[in-house]
């Protein structure tokens, strides 16, 4: 690779972790959408997407379209869903891995939709399952599934938890640790809970659980957000 190459390879993805984390910030769950359907050009770039975080992931992700069925009730547990008609189905083969790994390329596709123009909602339990419409292999789980469509609004932020709440040892942290547990405070978790704190020893970073719901997949969608923000990558997991 030329010098040249290189430093278009560095803008490129100093560019790409910019349009990241403005995705990061603006990105809110959205329950009620418009009766549109998502256009061909923005399901084509998703759907090439998702492929590509199956591949890489090894699960079988899926946009499901049309299929109203899943949220026909009034369902209250997150708030009032209207009008859900597409939904990612988060799918893959069992293992003690499948829920973070759900968690982390179902947050890459999130905010992927956010980029394209998209909102999202992730739901742990508050819909009907409809596996008829999903390809579901013998060895593979349906484990939830993420709203996705055009909004009828943009969502509205959370008050966010602090960095000294989500990490152990602060504030002495290096300031791209620090960016990194900012981008995990912005992370969607069940019920709000956020029930996680990040550390880091001998360098690399590691987690410490606590309790809760859907523990492991808030967990996937944290370490996403902590990658983005601090520039580092999965080799910075103890």
């Amino acid at each position: 690779m030329t010098q040249l190459e290189k430093a278009c390879a560095i803008s490129f993805k100093g560019e790409m972790k910019m349009e990241l984390l403005e995705a990061i910030r603006q990105r809110h769950s959205v329950r009620s959408y418009l009766d549109k359907p998502i256009d061909t050009d923005v399901r084509n770039a998703l759907c090439k997407y998702i492929d590509e975080c199956n591949q890489e992931g090894n699960l079988h992700i899926q946009l499901i379209e049309n299929e109203p069925q899943a949220f026909a009730k009034r369902l209250y547990h997150y708030g009032l869903f209207s009008n859900v008609k597409n939904y990612i189905a988060l799918v893959g083969k069992e293992d003690a891995t499948l829920n973070e790994r759900c968690g982390y390329y179902g947050e890459k596709i999130v905010l992927k939709a956010q980029m394209l123009g998209l909102n999202t909602c992730w739901v742990g339990g508050t819909y009907k399952k409809i596996e008829s419409v999903v390809n579901l292999k013998p060895d593979e789980k349906f484990l939830m599934i993420i709203t996705i469509g055009y909004g009828e609004n943009q969502g509205r932020e959370h008050k966010y938890k602090k960095v000294k709440d989500l990490s152990i040892g602060y504030p002495e942290l290096p300031d791209w640790f620090i960016k990194g547990v900012e981008a995990v405070a912005m992370a969607p978790s069940a019920l709000n809970q956020h029930s996680y704190r990040f550390g880091f020893r001998d360098g690399k970073v590691y987690v410490k659980k606590g309790l809760g719901f859907a523990l492991d997949t808030d967990i996937g969608i944290a370490k996403y957000h902590f990658e983005v923000a601090s520039g580092k990558d999965s080799s910075i997991w103890e």
